[in-house]
């Protein structure tokens, strides 16, 4: 009896979508592939990549039907990618597709193989439109309450914001779901003054591409939906020229124009608070 060919699992973050913005490796896994997988958006976005290969393309919130396909396919002995739009492992398929392999009892070594292809992640994706908004200390909150409790949720925005990380939002606010992100705005605003920058960014690198700047007391005069990633600076986050960035803290230690160590600093040993 011959034995059965191994499948092989790619979980492939695809970017913001447009395809210089794809890594090489990703193309490859994407290419390489017999049947992709996805969500019908992302599908569309790698459509022109897609050519006699097979497609399973499925609607928002049919993600375990689509891990589950993806994993029994694969397990037939095809090569299969599933594609997630910005990095898979991050908001994306990845982690899902790890539960459903956990539920079966998958074991490494097993059928199919897996292979994780990252992506360049909304927040970077957004952040590299609008500046250096992340150049320090940040983090990515869903505002979606449909798999997590908004009142854990809660719980991250106040500490984030209490311990002064620029914050990026995903799923800020849907058609039925408006006030998450006006919540987050009322426990931010305790914390850090309403001229701190605030961007929005609709559909990064895609054709719709929308950006706006503005400030924590004005950004929720604007229109916020699911295709928007919210991006709040912290209390150093300062505007500059059209852009918005956030110090490293080289000024701590260093006179930037001169290129100078600061009286009481050395290069490359902690921060001499004395001397702040």
């Amino acid at each position: 009896m011959n034995e059965q060919k191994k499948g092989k699992l790619n979980i492939v973050g695809i970017g913001p979508g447009h395809e210089d913005y794809i890594t090489p490796a990703s193309l490859r896994a994407i290419q390489e592939a017999e049947l992709v997988i996805g969500y019908t958006t992302y599908i569309k976005l790698v459509q022109h990549l897609l050519n006699d290969k097979q497609i399973i393309r499925t609607g928002m919130t049919e993600e375990i039907k689509r891990a589950q396909i993806a994993i029994e396919e694969a397990k037939q002995g095809k090569i299969v990618s599933i594609i997630s739009s910005g990095d898979a492992g991050v908001y994306g398929m990845a982690s899902l597709v790890f539960q459903v392999l956990e539920e079966i009892g998958w074991k490494k070594g097993d059928n199919p193989e897996i292979h994780i292809y990252p992506g360049i992640t909304a927040i970077n994706a957004c952040a590299s439109l609008i500046g250096a908004p992340l150049g320090h200390d940040f983090c990515s909150i869903s505002l979606s309450d449909l798999l997590t409790p908004w009142p854990i949720i809660k719980k991250r925005i106040e500490l984030a914001a209490q311990a002064d990380f620029v914050i990026g939002f995903y799923n800020p606010a849907s058609g039925r779901r408006q006030r998450q992100i006006v919540e987050a705005k009322e426990i931010i605003s305790k914390y850090r003054p309403g001229s701190t920058p605030v961007a929005l960014v609709k559909s990064a690198y895609r054709k719709r591409e929308h950006i706006v700047l503005s400030d924590l007391d004005h950004f929720l005069d604007y229109e916020i939906g699911m295709l928007t990633t919210v991006i709040v600076g912290s209390t150093n986050t300062r505007f500059f020229e059209g852009y918005i960035y956030t110090p490293r803290g080289y000024t701590n230690k260093y006179n930037i124009l001169e290129g100078t160590v600061k009286e009481g600093q050395k290069p490359g040993f902690s921060l001499n608070l004395e001397s702040l």
